[in-house]
């Protein structure tokens, strides 16, 4: 026999499902439905509701806010929205009481049925519809965690994937708790052997797997349906409550390594796709509230590139966004986001860019944000914001490192100059106003969306036939180089001369100012077999090869080494961009070719060489930068003979073996693509 349950009024605060100790408080803002109804399930599986509350808007509703109270619920329970209204969508308008709808601020949810296929067709969706969870955030105990908030000065970002960086049956876990944030709780030892500092992780949100071509998934996870809520499929459990423990599981023992968690977080648009997508949140709740539409309201502005825009200005849409930050820091203990397309964030409710955004403002101060890392990927597909991006405290993703740092190592001409600049924290960029921290540009040579590393130096063109889209996809603009031959080769000197190219990216990432972000995988030239797009690719070709530790000793040992060199060198926690004049207390940076005090910026240079030097410090670091395609001799400047100073190699990626060695000549011979770090000793 169904249960009868009470329904009192409830409040229109806080919004969502709100566990009280006689019951539980549901609150949804839909300002122009007509009529709304709360669904009841007793199990993921279930095609029918249990119970269907019908909300009285003179009883459950105030202003724009649709709320109840039910005594007797407790965490767990699955429910879902029905919202009625007028279906006009030429006008915006898209109210569907057929479809059963994600709460917003669902702190889980639960997909056994769900079909995106089913979901986009008209009629009663609700067999294979997605159902919201009830949470209790306080059921959980952090045993004295909080986030670590460690300064960017003093942290190596490793970007990763939580499936993927276990899924492998390489991995050595049972299979049940491969792909999952259990697993990454297993391999956090060698993390923390790695010396990275934090983990960026991708989207962890609820995201649709579906929204990927026919026969594919989206593995990247791209495509957002509750922002609140941890990604289930990377639980080993089927019930979500344990999911959302499981997660904050994953945080508290990174933190106890000493690593930070940062969350690549998508705002700028939702799974729901344009006006040919499925009704699952948003279009159904309030769609002229949550996204930028066009002239013509049935279609949807698309400056995400993925089907529609999510409309962040819109002051309902603003406050979700800080809410659901809010939420990730006070309830999961998370340290910092990376902002996918984050001039999206930008954008005023007509689409066009806003000289002072109030959401990016309000992100910055935040005061439960305060103390943690916001990074902007300062770009859409109509915008290129890097070094111009709002705010006082916003980090950027640096792209121009990354593409100029690859063409100077390939070899091209002209990018002398531009590497320095690169290495001086791309202070040319940023250099916004005096006193701005050099380590709020976050450099990079890869990451997810591009060519591996090691993909990089064997690959001319792009190969991403198994997207299924004709190899259309993806970018042309890979700047990289393959030797010689495309892909695998038995070529030995071509094999040789790849290891040392990545040994050269490595070097030049972690002797930048800046922030270094190094990709998943690459320490063990981890390879996508050319394809530089494989958001779709589920499979070994994604996913961290565990087998490939013994045979890519060499580079791992490497990375390991460049990695400790960076976080021990005072020079590579300054907060102050190294500076070209001498200054009091200041590092100096003086530039150099292969002879004392004679950088060549020419076009045709393929060579530089820098000096740091600090009184604070008891040592001097000098480095030797040669993408010539053969070798050239440097001179060592001289050290002060009254100090018993000497030059130490501790780098040379040229050499096997990275043994330090005192050097007793005034000249070092740095063999064709190659870069040799010194560090004078006493």
């Amino acid at each position: 026999m169904k249960k009868v349950l009470r329904v009192l009024p409830g409040l229109s605060y806080p919004l969502g499902a709100t566990v009280e100790k006689e019951g539980v408080n549901f609150s949804l803002f839909s300002k122009n439905s007509t009529a709304v109804e709360l669904l009841l399930f007793d199990r993921k599986n279930h095609s029918k509701p249990t119970h269907i509350i019908r909300l009285d808007p003179e009883i459950n509703k105030t202003f724009y806010y649709w709320h109840c109270f039910i005594p007797g619920l407790e965490e767990g329970q699955l429910y879902g929205y029905r919202v009625y209204g007028p279906y006009q969508p030429e006008r915006g308008w898209r109210f569907d009481g057929q479809k059963v709808l994600i709460d917003p601020y669902a702190r889980a949810v639960v997909t056994d049925t769900y079909d995106r296929a089913k979901a986009s067709r008209e009629g009663n969706n609700c067999a294979f519809a997605p159902k919201s969870v009830v949470i209790d955030p306080n059921n959980y105990d952090w045993e004295g965690d909080k986030p670590l908030n460690k300064p960017y000065a003093k942290s190596v970002i490793y970007e990763m994937h939580v499936g993927g960086f276990t899924k492998s049956p390489s991995s050595g876990l049972p299979a049940h708790e491969r792909g999952t944030y259990r697993g990454l709780i297993k391999k956090i030892p060698y993390l923390k052997e790695l010396g990275v500092t934090a983990v960026e992780l991708l989207p962890v949100q609820q995201f649709d797997p579906q929204e990927a071509p026919a026969g594919l998934i989206n593995y990247w996870g791209y495509a957002p349906m509750a922002f609140f809520a941890p990604h289930n499929a990377y639980s080993c459990s089927d019930d979500p409550v344990e999911l959302v423990r499981e997660f904050k599981n994953m945080v508290k023992a990174l933190h106890k390594a000493d690593i930070g968690v940062i969350l690549d977080v998508v705002f700028n648009h939702s799974a729901e796709g344009n006006e040919h997508g499925p009704t699952l949140s948003f279009k159904g709740i309030e769609n002229l509230a949550y996204y930028i539409l066009e002239e013509n309201k049935y279609h949807y502005k698309n400056f995400s590139g993925t089907g529609n825009t999510l409309n962040a200005n819109q002051s309902v849409v603003r406050r979700m966004i800080r809410d659901c930050l809010r939420s990730w820091v006070a309830e999961m203990h998370i340290d910092g986001f990376r902002f996918d397309l984050a001039s999206v964030l930008s954008r005023g409710e007509d689409g066009a860019p806003l000289k002072n955004p109030p959401l990016l403002w309000e992100i910055e101060s935040d005061p439960v944000l305060a103390p943690t890392k916001i990074i902007a990927e300062a770009w859409d597909i109509e915008q290129y914001q890097l070094g111009n991006f709002v705010g006082d405290k916003w980090a950027e993703w640096n792209g121009r490192f990354r593409d100029d740092v690859r063409q100077f190592v390939k070899g091209d001409s002209g990018f002398s100059l531009t590497l320095a600049n690169r290495i001086l924290g791309s202070k040319d960029l940023f250099a916004i106003t005096l006193d701005r921290n050099p380590n709020r540009s976050i450099n990079f040579v890869t990451c997810h969306d591009g060519f591996t590393l090691n993909d990089l130096v064997s690959y001319n063109e792009k190969h991403n036939e198994q997207n299924l889209e004709d190899n259309r996809d993806g970018t042309n603009a890979n700047y990289s180089w393959n030797g010689g031959e495309e892909g695998p080769t038995n070529n030995s000197d071509i094999q040789a001369m790849r290891l040392q190219q990545i040994k050269n990216f490595y070097t030049l990432l972690l002797i930048s100012q800046g922030t270094p972000m190094i990709l998943m995988g690459d320490e063990l030239r981890r390879s996508q077999m050319g394809n530089n797009n494989a958001y779709c690719q589920d499979n070994e070709l994604s996913w961290f090869d565990w087998s490939a530790i013994q045979k890519e000793n060499e580079i791992l040992d490497f990375v390991k080494k460049i990695i400790r060199f960076n976080l021990s060198s005072p020079y590579f926690q300054e907060k102050k961009f190294w500076t070209q004049e001498p200054l009091p207390d200041a590092t100096l940076i003086t530039w150099h070719g292969t002879q004392i005090g004679e950088p060549d910026f020419s076009f045709h240079s393929h060579s530089l060489a820098f000096g740091l030097q600090n009184p604070k410090y008891n040592h001097q670091i000098y480095v030797m930068i040669n993408a010539f395609w053969e070798p050239l001799a440097f001179e060592l400047p001289p050290l002060e003979k009254t100090k018993n100073q000497n030059w130490t190699q501790v780098f040379d990626t040229s050499l096997k073996m990275q043994k330090e060695q005192l050097i007793h000549h005034s000249e070092y011979n740095v063999m064709a693509r190659s870069i040799v770090v010194f560090k004078s000793s006493i």
